[in-house]
């Protein structure tokens, strides 16, 4: 090889390299990996991760919370208030048409001041006759006015036990303690209910054996009233003679 031709072989390749230089970026930069940094990255990419997962952990319960409220707040589906009114309702009434003496103290205090007063010597026979009828008259309405009253508390036991069921029923599937809560006092209101019943009851035999009792000792001053007219009479008492079967 020639030293001419050598020299054009070099500067050929000199040129191929320039062009191949400036098609280069002026700006252009290696790429260069650093361990450090990239174990950087990644922990705190981990950190966020976490925290995201903790605000989602803390929604989900906040939310879970809200739900155990909506439900502490949800009202009870079943009410048993009406059917207890009307039980009340049909023993109020009994009670308001007691025949004879009501359950009114000035009542009491006037019927005991005039028919069951002791007898005096200025009432006649008829009129004595008559208070005695009107006490007994009373005492029988009494007995009918408690008979009417435990028949009452007796038909109201099957609607009673309607109510329990159910109630009880409702109070073992509350969702919340507002629902529990409605159910127990429903279960409270039944039960005073049912000794609302049984005062009437009581207060409805008590007011007939009170009667009763007046009336036997009404008619006690009244026997002693009429025995003493009877040995009053002007003539006495005459023995005769009375013949009981005829020959």
């Amino acid at each position: 090889m020639t030293v001419r031709r050598f020299r054009k072989q070099l500067a050929a390749g000199v040129g191929v390299l320039s062009l191949a230089l400036s098609a280069v970026p002026a700006r252009a930069q290696w790429t260069v990996f650093d361990p450090s940094n990239f174990s950087q990255n990644v922990l705190t990419a981990a950190r966020t991760l976490q925290q995201i997962n903790s605000q989602i952990t803390s929604l989900q319960n906040e939310a879970q919370g809200l739900i155990n409220q909506a439900r502490n707040l949800a009202n009870l589906p079943y009410s048993s208030l009406q059917a207890l009114e009307q039980n009340i309702a049909r023993t109020q009434q009994l009670v308001s048409q007691a025949q004879g003496i009501a359950y009114n103290v000035r009542n009491i205090d006037q019927a005991f001041a005039t028919r069951y007063a002791p007898a005096s010597a200025s009432q006649t026979d008829q009129q004595l006759v008559a208070g005695a009828q009107a006490r007994w008259q009373q005492s029988v309405q009494a007995l009918q006015d408690a008979m009417r009253t435990q028949a009452t508390v007796v038909g109201n036991l099957d609607a009673n036990r309607t109510q329990m069921s159910a109630l009880v029923t409702a109070s073992q599937g509350a969702t919340g303690a507002l629902q529990a809560t409605q159910a127990g006092n429903q279960l409270l209101a039944l039960q005073a209910q049912q000794l609302s019943d049984l005062t009437a009851a009581v207060v409805a035999q008590g007011r007939a054996q009170a009667l009763d009792a007046a009336q036997r000792q009404a008619a006690s001053s009244q026997a002693q009233e009429q025995l003493r007219r009877f040995l009053q009479t002007p003539t006495g008492y005459q023995p005769s003679t009375v013949t009981m079967f005829h020959k």
